[in-house]
């Protein structure tokens, strides 16, 4: 990979993949390895390690691979010879290596599972919710315990005496269960893999858990306590233990919460200082000044120099301006960037008194299904994506969609030419839509470049296309997902984009380049959304596993983990000012998430299906939801921000969270039987709406 001036040598450092594993596979033992408040556990190892057994299986596998130096190597860390320990055959290697151990009776496990119930319904209700939380895991990992070891009509009656007692979320994981009967539908089973391979996390107060391991031990429970030690997190904190509508607000995780180091690192979510535009302005000003008469010019003049002089301030949150390798801004962004603040200055100021103007694109006669659709910063585009592998791009505004001249006609252009962008243009092929072939299946999302020169896709077949809209064809295809890519998004700056696929990572690109520069690995399931900061800095991702989880793009690490969403997030927005995330989905819920601490602040329900597209006006005072049940609802998020007291965010570990959501809805408005797939404010905060009419 050549060097690219735009990124420094630490990126090119972990330039490829850089897979960050998801840390998640510590245990609990409950007699042994208690998780303390500050996040440290105790490391005194149990009486009897080494275990035999484990040592002997560890250096058969040594011996079967052929891997003398680390067989030596181990012998001499654990201070061992074989003659000690004797070599496993390979039947006894798979026993001491499998997730789960037999306690002989099938009959134990409906024994104790009942005896656990009955102990937490009968607890005091200060701890009853907490102690609640554990049945959910804990009937799982009885269920694949019984399964792994063959007593196929046990955990049948099993499935179908506790399934339905559990929580409604998480029946679509227990239906997913309730298939494997078998062992070796264990090891093709994605959510049996996941279960066995990481541990599931459970926060408990130091009280709860104390009342919880006094119960285990009197009871003897050995199943219990094995799948607490092999299975289970318990992530222990000081203070009062939640109570029920603080545990179930951030419940539904396919392996439960955020623990809460999860969520201590920094994030700088400020956004970056913006660039000095005056001279751009002040040149504009003397071309418009020169065919004028006197007066006028000079009050336009007063007008916008107040405009543009405002200096803005350093936001104390915002990362150093060279943290993030950025594309300088060229003369014609520049440019851009004044017509956009001058459009900016008759932008309506939105509230509860002043709601927007919608303005509602509808596809008709649609044959084959809409799969995305997408509107360009300026509002002058619209592309769409079909399931029939097509893209179209219309232009929403006069001018229409041109191609460039062929190379001969380039020839007599003069490049310095201010207007140069206008000559190189065809007139003759002027249209009002343009179609972009190449994709071999439903193209999933669109998204343009800031500049409007490119435009990226994401498909099922497995690639990500990057498109120019000066030549309309196809100029690179990348190919680093392994399976339908869902989502694509350049950044705010251009160059870099991030996708995910069901592959179950998300990749940060450039476009110069044809391998991903990060993999963010951490989710458990499909990445279905992904989201740019305003300042570039993080990629903020969205997956069926139920979780939002914001990734750094300079250190390719996790720094936020947060759980709450009951079914799969398929979409995800950022305030204007970068403090909040706002995710929806599969659930019907809008969940509102301070990016300062990772804590959930509220819940805006009222939607009935799900939520397709989630957009803040440009003054960043109203928030637009759209869903498949027809309707836009309006969020006043003003009047959110405004009741929210910071201070006590920052020192308690269980917010309040705001679930009055007729509080805060401003309006609905509904349409008779059109989806809506996107919504965008545009600069003047007018609210385009784009749906589509089913034949």
């Amino acid at each position: 990979m050549e060097d690219d001036p735009l990124l420094p040598d630490a990126v090119f450092a972990t330039t490829g993949v850089e897979n960050i594993p998801a840390d998640n596979s510590s245990t609990t033992d409950l007699s042994i390895n208690e998780q303390t408040n500050n996040g440290n556990a105790n490391s005194t190892p149990p009486a009897d390690f080494p275990d035999k057994n484990i040592l002997s299986a560890v250096l058969q596998i040594c011996r079967k691979y052929n891997l003398k130096k680390t067989e030596e190597a181990f012998k001499c860390e654990v201070n061992v010879t074989s003659d000690m320990v004797g070599i496993s055959s390979d039947s006894d290697v798979s026993k001491v290596l499998s997730a789960y151990k037999s306690e002989g009776d099938p009959n134990v496990y409906k024994d104790a599972y009942a005896d656990l119930m009955k102990f937490v319904e009968n607890s005091l209700d200060i701890y009853k919710h907490e102690l609640g939380t554990i049945l959910y895991p804990m009937f799982v990992h009885m269920y694949l315990e019984l399964v792994y070891n063959g007593y196929k009509n046990q955990a049948i009656d099993f499935m179908k005496t506790y399934g339905p007692k559990q929580e409604d979320y998480y029946q679509e994981d227990i239906r997913k269960f309730s298939t494997i009967t078998m062992r070796h539908q264990m090891n093709r089973s994605e959510i049996a893999e996941t279960f066995k391979s990481n541990a599931f996390i459970i926060r408990m107060s130091r009280d709860t858990v104390s009342i919880l391991k006094r119960h285990l031990n009197e009871k003897d429970h050995s199943v219990l306590l094995n799948i607490i030690k092999n299975h289970l997190y318990l992530d222990m904190y000081e203070g009062v233990a939640r109570n029920k509508g603080q545990i179930e607000i951030t419940a539904g995780g396919m392996v439960g919460e955020a623990k809460r180091e999860d969520n201590k690192a920094k994030v700088f979510y400020g956004l970056l200082k913006e660039p000095d535009l005056q001279c751009f302005f002040q040149a504009e000003e003397e071309e418009e000044d020169a065919g004028g008469d006197g007066d006028k010019p000079k009050k336009k003049k007063t007008k916008k120099d107040s405009l543009f002089s405002k200096k803005t301030k350093t936001d104390p949150n915002a990362p150093p301006n060279d943290r993030m390798p950025l594309p300088e801004l060229k003369d014609a962004d520049k440019l851009e960037k004044v017509k956009a603040i001058r459009e900016s200055s008759k932008r309506v100021t939105l509230g509860a008194d002043s709601l927007p103007s919608i303005c509602c694109y509808t596809l008709l006669n649609t044959y084959y299904e809409v799969c995305c659709a997408e509107i360009s910063e300026d509002a002058s585009m619209l592309s769409v994506g079909f399931s029939d592998s097509k893209i179209k791009v219309w232009s929403l505004v006069p001018q229409k969609l041109k191609s460039m001249k062929n190379a001969e006609q380039l020839q007599d252009i003069n490049l310095e030419a201010d207007d140069v962008l206008q000559r190189i243009m065809e007139d003759r092929s002027a249209e009002t839509t343009k179609t972009l072939l190449g994709h071999t299946g439903p193209v999933h999302k669109t998204s343009f470049s800031p500049d409007r020169t490119l435009l990226l896709s994401c498909s099922s077949d497995g690639t990500i296309r990057l498109w120019s809209l000066l030549i309309w064809t196809c100029l690179v295809v990348y190919k680093g997902h392994l399976s339908p890519v869902w989502d694509v998004e350049f950044s705010p700056y251009g160059y870099y984009f991030v996708s995910g696929g069901q592959d179950k990572t998300a990749r940060l690109w450039v476009t110069d380049h044809y391998q991903p520069l990060r993999v963010f690995v951490g989710h458990y399931s499909d990445v279905g959304c992904v989201k740019f900061h305003p300042n570039s800095n993080y990629v903020a991702t969205g997956s069926s596993d139920r979780s939002v989880r914001l990734w750094d793009c300079v250190t390719g690490s996790q720094v936020r983990l947060m759980t709450g969403h009951k079914d799969t997030v398929s979409v995800l927005s950022f305030s204007i000012e970068g403090r909040f995330l706002a995710s929806a989905g599969m659930d019907n819920n809008i969940l509102i998430w301070d990016l300062a601490h990772g804590h959930l602040l509220a819940v805006f329900s009222g939607h009935t299906h799900r939520i397709e597209t989630l957009a803040f006006s440009r003054d960043g005072n109203i928030l637009a939801s759209g869903a498949q049940d027809c309707s836009i609802k309006l969020w006043d998020f003003t009047k959110f921000t405004e009741e929210i007291s910071f201070d006590d965010i920052n020192v308690c570990h269980n917010p309040d969270i705001k679930k009055n959501s007729d509080h805060y809805l401003l309006r609905t408005f509904g349409t008779k039987q059109s989806p809506i797939i996107n919504l965008f404010f545009t600069r003047r905060n007018v609210l385009f709406s784009v749906t589509f009419k089913k034949n």
